[in-house]
Formats: structure tokens, sequence, C-alpha cells
């Protein structure tokens, strides 16, 4: 993860835009279609629906999609996903926890475990890596909804454990996996809808990259983030400020 912000991904993105946003709209669509139908359809009885749909509010993903994608969840030939996780290594010994929605786990591990082998890593097997992570809930909101004093307080009197606030990035605030619909509750009655509301994996260390280690892992995680079936990618770099500048100019 970014030294900005533990909570936003490291990604060089080089495709093009318009096969980007297919993408990120293929892999809202289908975790709004597993929440669906993980509960009821109806939003405001489903949190995590609900969480869903602000994700792909967020990404300016259109109504009409989001609809099909619930409608989708009751459908006859509706897909069985299966969550499933993936650890392993990367390039210079960053820990890699990867989260999947699959149909067929026959087809995504070994694409996984060929994206680690290809780019100089090593899946491991689960919990190999986890232990450098914690497990929290995670309320993401833009920066522009309230300063930092203000949500700050707001999150602390909510139940939250932590809040980080950047101009750039937006208010991040952690609380304990058992606390998050709370959390979310309390905040969206004062700030309204947040951008995020979901279970991430904090870094409890980091590790340090230089230029090439840096590339060497963005490269790695732009190839799992192109894959259909993975949703999200969570590692424990840590790129100082005048590497990304580095990388970047």
């Amino acid at each position: 993860m970014s030294g900005h912000s533990q909570f936003k991904n490291i990604m060089h993105r080089k495709g093009a835009q318009d096969a980007e946003r297919a993408r990120t709209f293929a892999k809202l669509a289908r975790e709004i279609t597993v929440a669906a139908k993980s509960g009821l359809p109806n939003p405001d009885m489903n949190p995590r629906l609900r969480s869903a749909i602000a994700a792909a509010r967020a990404q300016n993903m259109p109504k009409d999609n989001i609809e099909r994608a619930i409608k989708k969840a009751s459908g006859a030939d509706a897909d069985n996903y299966e969550e499933v996780r993936y650890e392993g290594y990367g390039p210079g010994g960053v820990a890699i926890i990867i989260e999947a929605l699959t149909d067929n786990r026959n087809r995504t591990a070994p694409v996984v475990r060929s994206i680690f082998s290809k780019h100089g890593g090593a899946l491991g097997e689960t919990n190999s890596v986890a232990f450098n992570f914690e497990k929290v809930g995670l309320v993401e909101y833009p920066f522009a909804v309230a300063s930092a004093e203000a949500m700050f307080e707001a999150a602390l009197e909510a139940g939250a454990s932590d809040v980080e606030s950047d101009e750039e990035s937006g208010h991040f605030i952690t609380c304990a996996p058992d606390d998050l619909a709370a959390v979310r509750d309390a905040l969206e009655a004062k700030f309204k809808e947040p951008v995020a509301a979901r279970f991430d994996w904090k870094p409890l260390n980091t590790v340090p990259l230089d230029k090439d280690g840096a590339e060497k892992l963005m490269t790695i995680l732009e190839a799992f983030n192109e894959d259909d079936d993975i949703q999200r990618v969570f590692d424990n770099s840590s790129i100082p400020d005048d590497v990304m500048k580095q990388i970047e100019g």
C-alpha cells in the first residue's frame, strides 16, 4: 500500500481507460450480485448490498448496470460465486493478500499462482502472510464532507478506533470488524452515504522498497487487478515519496 495512505493500493495503470472502466464495472457488478444473493435484494435491509451500491456509485457506474446486477442475483441462471482468499509474497518480500469472487476455483487458483511466479513472487498457504495484517472495518468518505477535526470527533463518537484524513485521498475511518455496521450507520446519519464500508486488511508492519522494487510491485499488482475474478489486492509495502516521484516523473 502506498506511503500516502495505507488504505489505497498502488496502481500503475497503463491500459486504455475504457477497458479499465469496463473491468471496474464488471467487478462492482459481481460484488453487487453476490451481496444481493447473500441477503435481501433491498439495500435498506442488506448492509453489504448497500455498501456495494455505494462503491458502484462512487465509480459513476450507471444506474441500469446496478439494477441489472441486483436482478441477476434472483435469476435462474445466476452464477454461484465463492469468496476466496489467496496469500503470498511478491517482489522484495512484500506480503500480498488477494480477495476473489470466483465461480471456478480450478480456474482462478492457477492464474493467481502463475502471476506470483511470473513476477518474482510465490503463492503461499492460507494464513501464510495474514499475520502481517490486521483485519479491520473501514468506512471511507470524500474529504469535502467534513474537516479532519470534525470527522475525527464524529468517528470516535461512533465507536471507531482511528481516522486518517488526507485532502487528496479522503477520510479513512477504521474500527473493529464487529463494529463496522454501527460505525457506518452512525456516520451515515451525520454525513450521508459513505463511498465505501467494508472489511480491509491493515498492515501491521511494512516493507520499504526502492525504485526497482516499487516498479516490480506495481507490475504484479496491475497483473492481479486485470484478472476478472480478483476483487481487491492488499500489500504491506512502503514506498517513500521521493521514490514515487522518480517513478511518476
